[in-house]
């Protein structure tokens, strides 16, 4: 009888099964799972249930905790200066819009399959286990990289609302080890460790604090913004400071709007992780729209206004790119850098309590199916959390600290560049960012292949061709729009790329039918809704640079070569230990 450890029982069994890769490749790589397999089945392995203890209220505080961390603080003085002046509220706007979209592909997922694994789920039940696993293993990656740098960002805004000094005064200097690399942060690693310690022993105990620390952070924003307001001028919309740069509402003209949406959106990552929690929702179908749609529009409003206060009370050329409202409140109101810095200080705190919560439950359902070890799945009978898979990655990211300073002191000369990659800002936001914009992409297109796709009853490559067609079309359109200059030419190939895209989806429409309608809750404007979410995020993802595509590379060949060397093979042993039960392998025709 084959077990679950039999590819690598022994030396001689891993390699016969390295050199069966091909034909396991070939027969689990778009094995998919069916949505009552999840619910049941897959679900089972974890051993003891989640709770369900959670109400639409705690999934919008949970959504609000995630999405308004320190991250509006820095993405807005950029996007303002650089890209959009003024007109940045149009791109907290546009990039509001795209979350949205995004937000229901989400929720029509969630609500039919209201499972833990959020788009690793979705994923796998639409396109199989390698894309799959490709998702979770971005996601993973994502939170814990953010989630260590972000756990950094807390000291220097407890700093700023101190009135101190925070790279001097709370952070310990080893000042034998390279300058810039030499602070060890104590207060980033009981943060982290706080928090493992609370989302470990029970959800809807964290639930209470991120409420609780929302709520505070919600009204320091709330007076931020009106302190804004009251202090603003609305010349400031119009008129730069100096006559030599360009002027109006639009400074930077509609491509500054849409790169300053590129810039922004990042301020929007956090909702997803809401999804994580549906297996922990009560009523489902009722609670999931609510919680994961109106996190998104409440946040949106709070961004547009606080991207205004900004905008009035300096105009966009003075604005500091890098600490846009300390700067502004600096002449005559520097006590206002003092409270910014407290809600700063709330606001890390309620996206790293989100975030670790929403990747514990991915790592917890990744377990699940095998592709990592299923230790990680077991969720614990007293708490009815995932408490392994939330304990390995709260210490990775403990871990990050205590490697980075390692690493260093060994081989700092050879190593610097290699370190920077994971401690520079810049880089690191970029990487987050297009592997979740990569993820978002996904899961717009699963919705729609879904919708129109019944497994093993209709032929898919109709609706796969349109995918590919219509995003196709979409980067070619991106491309148009970064590399060509402005003027008539570049405006006729625009259009002709948007009426091409339009036809497409036309066709579509016209040609395949739904096979498929939700139950429940789903996106309504099938699929025109997607559609457009697709465009968004191949659009933005076309502002991130030619560096951030080499490292996104990079990590997908490792992903890829871990599930080649493991992870095919540990969920081979499984699938073949379930079929001599009787249960067979389901695949994309």
């Amino acid at each position: 009888m084959a077990s679950s450890s039999q590819s690598f029982s022994s030396f001689k069994s891993y390699l016969h099964a390295l050199s069966d890769t091909p034909n396991r490749l070939r027969r689990r790589a778009c094995s998919v799972s069916t949505s009552l397999q999840e619910m049941n089945k897959v679900r089972s392995l974890s051993g003891s249930e989640m709770k369900r203890s959670l109400g639409w209220h705690d999934l919008i505080c949970f959504g609000i905790g995630g999405m308004v961390g320190a991250g509006v603080f820095i993405t807005t003085g950029r996007a303002s200066r650089l890209c959009a002046g003024p007109a940045v509220v149009l791109s907290y706007a546009i990039a509001g819009l795209c979350a949205l979209l995004s937000a229901f592909c989400y929720t029509e997922f969630a609500v039919a399959m209201p499972v833990a694994g959020g788009s690793f789920s979705y994923i796998h039940v639409t396109f199989g286990e390698l894309p799959a696993f490709f998702t979770g293993s971005n996601l993973i990656v994502d939170y814990v990289l953010s989630n260590a740098a972000v756990a950094r960002g807390l000291t220097s805004y407890l700093g700023t609302a101190l009135g101190l000094p925070a790279s001097t005064q709370l952070r310990f200097t080893v000042h034998s080890l390279p300058k810039g690399y030499n602070e060890i942060d104590l207060i980033a690693v009981v943060v982290v460790l706080l928090i493992t310690i609370v989302i470990c022993y029970s959800t809807k105990q964290s639930s209470w604090v991120n409420m609780s620390l929302t709520a505070l952070h919600i009204l320091f924003i709330a007076f931020v913004i009106a302190m804004g307001f009251w202090r603003g001028k609305l010349i400031n919309f119009t008129e730069p400071s100096d006559p030599k740069n360009a002027g109006g509402f639009f400074p930077f003209g509609a491509s500054g709007v849409f790169d300053g949406a590129a810039v922004v959106y990042m301020s929007y990552i956090g909702y997803d992780a809401v999804s994580t929690m549906a297996e922990e929702v009560e009523n489902p179908a009722k609670n999931i729209p609510i919680g994961v749609t109106g996190s998104v529009m409440m946040v949106t409003v709070l961004y547009c206004l606080m991207a205004a206060s900004m905008s009035s009370l300096l105009p966009y050329d003075l604005i500091d790119a890098e600490a846009p409202f300390s700067g502004a409140f600096k002449e005559g109101a520097e006590w206002v850098s003092n409270v910014i810095g407290v809600g700063a200080s709330f606001g890390i705190v309620t996206s790293l309590l989100v975030a670790m919560l929403g990747q514990a439950r991915y790592m917890c359902v990744i377990g699940r199916s095998c592709v990592v070890p299923s230790w990680f799945a077991q969720v614990h009978r007293s708490t009815s959390t995932p408490v392994n898979a939330s304990c390995f990655l709260g210490t990775l990211s403990l871990s990050l600290f205590v490697t980075v300073f390692i690493t260093i002191w060994t081989c700092h000369r050879m190593l610097t560049a290699a370190i920077a990659v994971f401690t520079d800002l810049d880089i690191l936001l970029d990487l987050v960012s297009i592997g979740t914009l990569f993820v978002f992409y996904m899961v717009a297109n699963a919705v729609i292949y879904r919708r129109y796709v019944g497994i093993g009853t209709t032929n898919p490559w109709p609706t796969l061709s349109f995918l590919f067609c219509f995003s196709l079309t979409c980067i070619l359109f991106t491309l148009l729009w970064y590399l060509t200059p402005s003027g008539k030419p570049r405006l006729v190939m625009l259009g002709v790329s948007a009426a091409l895209a339009i036809a497409l989806l036309q066709l579509f429409l016209f040609m395949v039918p739904q096979v498929r309608k939700p139950e429940n809750w789903g996106v309504p404007f099938m699929p025109w809704i997607p559609s457009i979410s697709i465009f968004l995020n191949i659009f933005l993802l076309g502002a991130l640079n030619k560096e951030s595509y080499l490292r996104f590379g990079y990590f997908s060949a490792l992903t890829l070569l871990l599930y080649l060397l493991y992870s095919l093979h540990s969920s081979f042993d499984a699938a073949a230990g379930e079929s001599i039960k009787g249960t067979e392998e389901v695949h994309i025709p």
